[in-house]
């Protein structure tokens, strides 16, 4: 509740508009703009898990074994998803080693070129020949396998897709049950400060945005930079639970309503 000022009419009221507005917590404006801007990224992921979650259905029928080439099924989608998501720059399916029958992996994957073109990745997943054949060790296959839930891995330097410095949200997609694979999407992670920063800086002190496993997503403390892994709290355990803010070693830790980042600020 806000203060009373004691004054009636228009004026009483415009005081008491001003008093709620000088109370308010001043990281709720962070939390609506990371919420926002990552539920627009993963509105994409979704999108994608639900038409893969369909494709395979289909595709597994009885006697029969799903294909790379059926998730050829998946691409009108997948560009229109990088034509109507402006902060998407990568989306599509990662298959689970041994989901598909004719290939031990697989990666359907379109991708926004430089010249804004959309193209398919092309990467050679043959374990013989290529470093980046297995590729569950990633944390945006790891957590999602892991934990059920929706995820943000980085910020790293994608070398996989696009040698840009990235963040890549996925989520788990399921089969009767069963971990088939992850619906993911790759932000640049220039895009996403621009997206986070300005409301940042405008908090009292120093706060950064970590995931998961605490790496730094985005940051106006220099003491942790963007791309770092900041140690303390189990920011996972954070995660789980409601929605809340907790405090623990001295620390505001602020979920960004239910996406997977976490808020964190000294403790006045």
């Amino acid at each position: 509740m806000g203060r009373s000022t004691g004054l009636a009419g228009p004026a009483g009221a415009i005081a008491e508009a001003v008093s709620r507005f000088r109370d308010a917590d001043p990281v709720d404006p962070v939390v609506r703009r990371v919420r926002d801007t990552l539920e627009e990224v993963f509105a994409a992921v979704a999108e994608t898990g639900a038409d893969t979650g369909a494709l395979l259905a289909e595709a597994a029928a009885p006697g029969r074994e799903p294909l790379a080439a059926d998730l050829a099924g998946l691409r009108p989608g997948l560009r229109a998803r990088l034509a109507g998501h402006p902060l998407v720059s990568g989306v599509g399916f990662v298959a689970a080693p041994g989901l598909l029958a004719d290939v031990p992996g697989w990666l359907e994957w379109w991708q926004r070129g430089p010249d804004g073109a959309v193209r398919p990745l092309l990467l050679d997943l043959d374990p013989q020949h290529s470093a980046y054949s297995d590729y569950t060790h990633w944390d945006w296959y790891t957590l999602p396998r892991e934990t059920g839930r929706r995820a943000v891995a980085g910020p790293y330097v994608d070398y996989l897709c696009s040698d840009e410095y990235s963040l890549t949200l996925s989520a788990p997609v399921e089969l009767g049950g069963r971990f088939v694979g992850v619906a993911a999407a790759d932000v640049y992670l220039r895009h996403f400060e621009a997206a986070v920063l300005p409301v940042l800086q405008r908090l009292p002190a120093p706060a950064r945005l970590v995931n998961a496993r605490g790496r730094v997503a985005a940051s106006t403390d220099p003491s942790h930079l963007a791309g770092s892994l900041t140690k303390g709290p189990d920011f996972a355990a954070v995660l789980a639970g409601p929605p809340a803010e907790h405090r623990a070693d001295g620390l505001r830790l602020r979920p960004c309503g239910d996406t997977p980042l976490v808020l964190v600020m000294a403790d006045d």
